[in-house]
């Protein structure tokens, strides 16, 4: 009987004391790789809508997927963004780019508002 008794105790000193440990090493301020800030689409289009003419075409040049989608179109097609890449929807475009495409370009614009 006093096995059971020591075995009954040690179970509910287990239970009582693994919230608080799971707690405190979650609560460490270690980031986790699956909890990365990814950025949002509707943002990164604001702000590279608001760039200046030179800065947006550098920056979609340097990323493959949204200079193929202008390219696309030829000469006329840089024409048409030129007069209307701060009211154009970008956000189609940057949905179709992958994660790391995404942090790019968002690295890319940052890069380009801290330069002006």
């Amino acid at each position: 009987m006093p096995k059971l008794s020591y075995a009954l105790i040690a179970c509910l000193l287990m239970v009582f004391a693994l919230p608080a440990v799971a707690q405190a090493s979650s609560s460490n301020g270690d980031v986790a790789p699956a909890e990365t800030i990814r950025p949002d689409s509707s943002q990164i289009e604001k702000d590279l809508q608001q760039l200046p003419w030179r800065q947006f075409r550098a920056i979609i040049e340097s990323v493959p997927k949204l200079k193929a989608d202008v390219d696309a179109f030829g000469p006329l097609g840089w024409q048409y963004v030129q007069a209307n890449y701060t009211t154009y929807g970008w956000k189609k475009n940057i949905d179709k780019l992958d994660d790391a495409q995404k942090n790019r370009l968002a690295e890319l614009i940052q890069t380009a508002k801290g330069s002006r």
